[in-house]
């Protein structure tokens, strides 16, 4: 299910996830009562990023108890381990909204 930044921004939320889907492409996803959306633009595109700080930026309007990064490694895969399919991410607390970052850290 997706949802505008608009949309959330009204409701407050459990968690606010971000994906680091690739070595600089972030995309993001908001839990609230038991259910997952992905957070998307105002056309209805999922919201990417190239920089975790634009991303962040873009979610400051958002009320989330927790933050996180989150990472998955695919080294299982890339390795053609055929052990059963586990959960191997690394979530990371990024901390409350309100917490600016110095323009070179990102």
């Amino acid at each position: 299910m997706k949802k505008t930044v608009a949309e959330l921004a009204q409701q407050a939320l459990d968690r606010v996830v971000i994906e680091s889907v690739d070595l600089s492409l972030y995309i993001a996803h908001a839990e609230a009562e038991g259910r997952r959306w992905l957070i998307c633009d105002r056309e209805g595109r999922p919201l990417k990023t190239r920089n975790l700080l634009d991303m962040k930026k873009a979610l400051a309007s958002l009320k989330a108890t927790e933050r996180v990064l989150e990472q998955r490694s695919a080294y299982d895969e890339m390795v053609g381990n055929a052990s059963p399919p586990c959960d191997n991410s690394l979530q990371i607390p990024l901390g409350p909204a309100s917490e600016t970052l110095p323009f070179w850290e990102h």
